[in-house]
């Protein structure tokens, strides 16, 4: 009984701190949320188009030039084993190696930056 005394203590006084400290975010000019978005994207979309082409792109490509060479070995052996070369797998990172080493340059027009 007494724990139980204890956890409900515990819990009502973090409840209460929790309330005691929260903040009511309102929307500028009226209510207008879009136009506050909007502001921030517009603020924010060249640093995160240099963020992505400079360090999101190449950090992908990396991987999957590494998952590729494996892979690529890994089919290899397998048709050393057993004389019968699987394509799937190589080709399928291939193409995706491909498609984001080209993305950059047209994945911010589809996007609108």
């Amino acid at each position: 009984m007494r724990k139980q005394k204890k956890r409900l203590i515990a819990t009502a006084f973090a409840l209460a701190l929790c309330l005691s400290i929260q903040v009511t975010a309102f929307a500028t000019g009226g209510g207008n949320v879009a136009g506050a978005v909007e502001s921030t994207w517009q603020a924010a979309s060249t640093q995160i188009k240099t963020v992505v082409d400079n360090v999101v792109f190449p950090a992908v490509d990396m991987i999957l030039v590494v998952f590729f060479f494996v892979k690529l070995g890994m089919s290899y052996f397998d048709y050393r084993n057993g004389n019968r070369f699987e394509w799937t797998g190589p080709v399928i990172l291939f193409v995706c190696l491909i498609f984001t080493l080209t993305a950059p340059t047209y994945i911010w027009g589809i996007i609108g930056v």
